[in-house]
């Protein structure tokens, strides 16, 4: 995979984003695909597609003019046949002759598949309205090919007479964009360049920065026409799409898990409010490695949150690392410099162990003293992986007495060994209490969503805790962390943690101080 350097130093375009958000309508009806067009005018798309191949039963004339005089916007009208992804099993002739027939009536664009386009081309020439286009598509659900074969594929699309590409792949991996990414640059014609799935996503959320025609977007969440498809409310809202252009700084978080992140609401919020050109993305990585690799432009990945399973292994990526970051052994942030070299940092512990102060200090009416509450308490970290060990490093630093708990012993002890600790295994640390008011650090992924009945730790064992910490944050209130209010420790929610080490991670990117009230009150919006 070739590095995306070329394609950057190539978008020196400025102004605003001129790709189209495009809404598919997948109505049954006539009057239900009316309904869903006047619902995508009221928020803010450009166009809508009319599938056609959705509706239950089809009048070509009379539906067509109804769907097209009504459309509030303009219309884009695809008879998808069902061998091409689509629903449509009739007869060719009839397929393609509505499609001329959407062209007659008034339609802006619409959509044929390769395999009919030079044909279907020939048969409308001299036919044309004056702003009437073709889009030529060709949809792979199996993968992305190479490079090459995308640039053939445009090639033979080209040939056809189209007056717009659309190539839509299926992204394997989340640097199979790339390649996308690539074509849509290069491209002679206008086109849309797509890779479906969750590791397409960021090939649809990024047209603007490339050069795309257009992108599509759902109505709602349960009305996604493609695999990976995000809705108009996350594109606008979340995601900034209409300040997205070509010049704009790329950001994102890097995990497998990762669609539950509120990272991208709090950074695209906040890049926002200052006017910073930029926008943070949800990146689904399974090889960091492949990906850093595969995306070394400096314009593209200006920088990287990092959250599990890649903490620890995104270190042997990096240029350059912090030195509290590799006496941790785990990081959760990287920079990319000016001159392409990859500093990481590990923020995680200055936000979990502050907030865990914060409530400690807070505990009985403690008065704020010298020094920090966390010296000579009992520390119980569950988890050895990288926020196990920013947490174990960071109440250490501060003079507990640390103990981790794994389930599997080796991990804990390696862990314990590098900060003066004790180890122990998960069904050990039950029987553990030596003394009361001890401290509960949670950095496993128990209790997360969708698995929010479980929890680490049985109730009976936390009323020897002062404070109980859960680093989950999805959802706020977990189940561990009810169970210990109820059995009266102070609790510590993951949304602390995330709030402050992104408090750090904004300064690092931006050099600017994070803007901490909007940090708070959307997390409080979105808990």
């Amino acid at each position: 995979m070739g590095s995306l350097l070329f394609v950057s130093s190539e978008l020196q375009l400025s102004g605003p984003s001129p790709t189209l958000l495009c809404n598919p309508l997948l109505g049954t009806t006539v009057n239900q695909m009316v309904n869903e067009m006047r619902k995508a005018k009221e928020i803010g798309t450009d166009l809508v597609e009319i599938r056609l191949d959705c509706l239950r039963s089809f009048n070509p004339r009379p539906d067509l003019e109804a769907l097209i005089k009504q459309s509030p916007l303009p219309t884009l009208v695809t008879y998808r046949p069902i061998w091409e992804g689509g629903q449509y099993e009739g007869d060719e002739t009839k397929r393609l002759d509505a499609l001329r027939l959407a062209m007659e009536l008034g339609a802006d664009y619409v959509d044929v598949e390769l395999e009919v386009a030079y044909d279907f081309n020939n048969s409308i020439y001299g036919k044309k309205p004056d702003n009437f286009k073709v889009i030529v598509s060709s949809h792979n659900f199996h993968n992305t090919p190479s490079s090459e074969a995308i640039g053939n594929l445009l090639a033979r699309i080209q040939a056809t007479g189209a007056d717009i590409a659309k190539i839509a792949t299926t992204a394997l991996d989340i640097t199979d964009c790339a390649r996308i990414f690539q074509i849509t640059v290069h491209s002679q014609i206008p086109i849309i360049g797509i890779a479906m799935g969750e590791r397409g996503l960021i090939s649809r959320l990024l047209s603007p920065k490339f050069g795309g025609y257009l992108t599509y977007s759902a109505l709602e969440a349960d009305s996604i026409s493609a695999p990976g498809q995000p809705t108009v409310k996350d594109l606008l809202d979340l995601y900034n799409f209409r300040l997205i252009r070509p010049d704009t700084k790329v950001y994102g978080i890097i995990g497998k898990p990762v669609s539950h992140s509120k990272s991208p609401l709090l950074f695209n919020a906040a890049f926002k409010s200052v006017g910073l050109n930029a926008v943070y993305l949800h990146f689904l990585v399974d090889d960091v490695e492949k990906f850093f690799i595969t995306y070394s432009s400096i314009d593209f990945a200006s920088g990287c949150s990092c959250t599990i399973p890649h903490k620890e292994a995104a270190l042997k990526c990096m240029d350059e690392i912090d030195p509290i970051a590799k006496q941790i052994g785990a990081i959760n942030n990287i920079v990319r410099r000016p001159d392409g070299k990859l500093v990481a940092f590990n923020t995680d512990y200055i936000g979990a162990i502050s907030a865990i102060e914060d409530g400690l200090r807070g505990l009985n009416g403690a008065t704020l003293a010298a020094g920090s509450p966390l010296a000579g308490k009992l520390f119980v970290v569950l988890g050895a992986g990288g926020a196990g060990k920013s947490l174990a490093y960071g109440a250490a630093q501060k003079g507990a007495r640390v103990v981790v708990a794994n389930r599997t012993f080796e991990r804990a002890k390696e862990l314990a060994d590098k900060v003066g600790g004790k180890a122990l295994t998960l069904n050990e640390v039950e029987n553990f209490h030596p003394e009361e008011g001890m401290v509960l650090a949670n950095t496993t992924s128990v209790g997360m969503k969708p698995k929010i009945d479980e929890t680490p730790m049985p109730k009976h064992v936390l009323k020897h805790y002062c404070l109980v910490f859960d680093a989950i944050y999805t959802p706020k209130d977990t189940r561990l962390l009810r169970e210990a209010r109820e059995s009266g420790a102070v609790i510590v929610y993951g949304t602390e943690m995330l709030i402050r080490q992104g408090f750090e991670q904004y300064k690092n990117f931006t050099g600017l101080p994070a803007p901490a009230d909007l940090f708070r009150q959307l997390m409080e919006k979105h808990a």
